[in-house]
């Protein structure tokens, strides 16, 4: 299924909020260190409710360490630098979709390694700065799954 990647968040209630989302879509959440919070938080643990044991999640050491977990995965690095809409692309069930850090987006070394396949970004209005993480992340899970025709969804 879907990969989507937090890397270094800081907030623990976007992460709570995105391990609600993948229990319901079936996605992976991967979290890459250093993260700004314990996972035994309790605002991680109110914001994903009773869904915890229903989610898939999974903390990496280093974003070298997630790409050498999924060698083969398209990396969708999602920026409001982009050009290309998110809804644009033709999503494959090993995607990874890579948001960064709630203050800052993803850094250029990052968002310019060899492994991200592209850029891409939720369209906003003009003059908004961002969406927020959590939101962002359920937005473009839900259209890749939906591209995806939905497997595994009632």
């Amino acid at each position: 299924m879907l990969h989507v990647v937090f890397f270094e968040p800081r907030i623990p209630g976007n992460t709570g909020n995105a391990i609600r989302m993948v229990s319901g879509t079936g996605a992976t959440l991967h979290l890459v260190e250093p993260l700004g919070f314990d996972l035994s938080e309790a605002k991680l643990r109110r914001a994903g409710l009773d869904y915890h044991d229903l989610a898939h999640v999974v903390v990496h050491a280093s974003f070298d360490d997630l790409l050498s977990a999924l060698p083969s995965s398209r990396v969708l690095a999602f920026t409001t630098h982009a050009q290309r809409w998110h809804t644009d692309w033709t999503y494959a069930e090993d995607d990874v979709l890579l948001f960064g850090p709630e203050p800052t987006g993803l850094p250029d070394d990052v968002l310019a390694h060899p492994r991200v396949t592209a850029q891409v970004r939720i369209p906003m209005l003009p003059g908004r700065r961002s969406m927020n993480l959590s939101n962002a992340a359920a937005v473009a899970t839900y259209e890749a799954w939906r591209g995806l025709g939905f497997p595994g969804g009632a």
